[in-house]
């Protein structure tokens, strides 16, 4: 077998596939399909383009109003509402309208009540997810796939590597990964945990032979004033950064989990190292004073 790699950008990160396959062209070929299905997940959910589904639906959630939306689509909003209930209302794809308080290329924190104006517009529970249909009755609201969408792009062209004969293999989105199969020789892929406060440092490695694993921390954009660090894992419910965890990262099986709980663990702040063992997945986790803990730790 043939060894073959190939760079990337995609959903605004750094991306890469490396496989196993029988022929060089074989695995061109199913590179060149992997990328072009996130090319199309991206373009169909991106909210930086006017053209994509996504901003189809937030066009009439502007307004008020119902849509219907597709298969896929409807998978989606299905686990992001499972993933709102298992939260308690913290994994909210309705939080997203908050960025525009929270303007990370500044170093200025936004003002109480802007962020109480937004509040107004955020939470799951005040739209209606009736599959196929989506209905917003209170104007001004928006959803955003950005926690489940590159995760799902991940374990999707996994399986479409699979379907087409390449069983040895690794699908990195800017971190969110997602294992083929064991290299050709058997052996694990070994995968690296950035530590949070270094971007050059590996904290934690991984032996991986098959799964996926997702971080969430508070280095991905953030705004340091006063010494204080400012993340961009927003708290639905205060519209401000959680403040406790520095960093979360999660295997499983599939990689949208391992995301949404990294991500979850995140934003319950002093109850996320009790909830991620309540899970029974494996992982790691860094406070913002340097603690560690998890059932990855070294």
């Amino acid at each position: 077998m043939i060894f073959y790699q190939r760079t990337f950008n995609a959903m605004g990160s750094p991306c890469e596939i490396q496989l196993f396959a029988v022929t060089h062209s074989h695995a061109e070929h199913v590179a060149s399909v992997a990328i072009a299905d996130i090319e199309r997940l991206e373009q169909r959910y991106s909210r930086y383009r006017a053209d994509s589904f996504l901003s189809e639906i937030n066009r009439v959630a502007a307004v008020g109003g119902s849509i219907s939306v597709d298969e896929e689509t409807a998978g989606l909003l299905n686990y992001a509402s499972a993933c709102y209930q298992q939260s308690d209302g913290l994994f909210d794809i309705s939080s997203g309208i908050l960025r525009k308080a929270w303007r990370f290329n500044t170093q200025q924190l936004p003002n109480a009540q802007e962020i109480e104006a937004l509040l107004i517009k955020v939470g799951w529970h005040k739209l209606s997810w009736q599959a196929p249909v989506l209905n917003f009755p209170l104007a001004g609201m928006e959803i955003d796939f950005g926690g489940v969408v590159k995760e799902y792009a991940v374990d999707r062209v996994a399986s479409l590597c699979w379907a087409a004969g390449v069983h040895h293999g690794v699908i990195n989105l800017g971190g969110d990964i997602k294992i083929i199969g064991p290299r050709a020789d058997g052996e694990p892929w070994r995968v690296g945990i950035r530590h949070p406060r270094d971007k050059d440092a590996v904290m934690h490695t991984l032996a991986l032979r098959k799964g996926g694993l997702a971080s969430s921390g508070d280095y991905e954009r953030c705004i340091e004033i006063k010494g204080i660090r400012y993340g961009h894992v927003l708290n639905p419910k205060t519209g401000w950064p959680v403040r406790h965890l520095a960093s979360v990262s999660v295997v499983g099986d599939f990689c949208v989990v391992a995301g949404s709980a990294s991500t979850i663990a995140m934003l319950k702040e002093e109850q996320g190292p009790a909830w991620l063992k309540s899970l029974g997945l494996p992982y790691l986790w860094v406070d913002v004073h340097g603690n560690t803990g998890g059932s990855l730790r070294c």
